[in-house]
């Protein structure tokens, strides 16, 4: 599959992209853990098959000092003992959060206790934006079939300055 349309060669879609990217600074520039913002946006694109973001993320992750063990494992969090119980916590809510046409009542109860468990308002805050805004950038990449690979670490900060 090629790319269907380049959404920063459009100057509508530029722009938009341009103020989503800014968005994101509200998260980033947040008290929620750069790893787990991260690990949350890793997961949530791998459920959503956008492999643009997850090579994002992958990379952003990476060059922040992520380890790669933890990296390869986040598709199997539950299965593997790297994770702190604050992250299986973000992990868990981002599932939930991106898998909602699967589950009748969204986010479980359980997972927001946890949540709540791990979280200050502020954290939790951010990391409900974090998943909505993560779900909505792996649509518009998987829409246009932007293709994972060509991502370099960092490379949309002069973007959001």
């Amino acid at each position: 599959m090629e790319p269907r349309f380049d959404l920063f060669a459009n100057e509508i879609a530029a722009k938009f992209t341009k103020r989503f990217a800014n968005t994101s600074m509200v998260i980033s520039q947040s008290p929620l853990p750069k790893s787990t913002q991260e690990l949350v946006s890793l997961r949530a694109s791998q459920i959503n098959g956008c492999g643009w973001c997850i090579d994002m993320h992958t990379k952003d992750a990476a060059a922040a000092g992520e380890t790669a063990v933890r990296l390869n494992l986040v598709a199997a969090w539950r299965e593997s003992t790297v994770f702190t119980e604050a992250e299986q916590a973000a992990l868990a809510l981002a599932e939930e959060g991106t898998r909602l046409a699967d589950a009748h009542r969204g986010v479980s109860d359980e997972t927001w206790a946890e949540v709540r468990k791990h979280y200050d308002d502020d954290e939790i805050a951010a990391l409900v934006c974090l998943v909505a805004l993560i779900n909505a950038a792996n649509r518009l990449a998987v829409i246009v079939h932007q293709k994972g690979g060509s991502y370099e670490a960092g490379m949309f900060d002069a973007m959001m300055s």
